[in-house]
């Protein structure tokens, strides 16, 4: 990889320049994301975070669900999912790595919004109660039947229930020091 030398302030002297990758920026995008994924990187570049974090799906094409690591409901609900996932249809990843703040950004996110389950898929990412929905259809019966059943209920409705939880989970559950997984 060739480094391109930063540009000096004044009065820097020649050992106080770092060498910086290079800033490579790229335009191509999957038509089912939304257009507004791009954020601002350092420098003022944007940064296409569906291609940035395109490796996740090269070798393995399973979605990825993100929870919040400290949040005991959230574990309790990564276990439930892990034990009802016999095919192992589902990957897991902390909000909080890098690699969840990642995945978030690719998701329309703020890196450091934990506030909801999302799940992402090669193509598409669903957030709140679509999030919850779109899991239990991956996850072994009756999971995918009554996913189907709820999905009737309005979304405004589901995600009102679905925030109410998610604001009063620590309170309510409690939080941990580590991530499980």
């Amino acid at each position: 990889m060739a480094m391109i030398p930063a540009a000096p302030s004044f009065g820097a002297s020649s050992a106080q320049i770092r060498l910086l990758p290079p800033i490579v920026h790229t335009t191509r995008r999957l038509s089912a994301i939304p257009a507004n994924l791009s954020s601002s990187a350092r420098g003022g570049e944007a940064v296409d975070w569906v291609d940035a974090t395109s490796s996740f799906f090269e070798q393995d094409t399973r979605p990825i669900m993100l929870f919040d690591g400290v949040c005991n409901l959230c574990n309790g609900g990564v276990k439930f999912v892990r034990d009802n996932d016999r095919q192992r249809k589902i990957r897991f990843e902390a909000l909080q790595s890098d690699a969840g703040r990642n995945l978030l950004r690719r998701s329309g996110r703020a890196p450091d919004d934990i506030s909801s389950v999302v799940l992402v898929e090669q193509n598409r990412s669903y957030i709140k109660s679509e999030a919850v929905l779109k899991i239990m259809e991956y996850i072994d019966l009756p999971f995918p039947q009554l996913a189907f059943f709820l999905q009737f209920v309005p979304l405004f409705i589901r995600d009102i229930v679905y925030e109410n939880i998610a604001d009063n989970r620590y309170a309510v559950f409690g939080r941990s020091e580590t991530c499980e997984l």
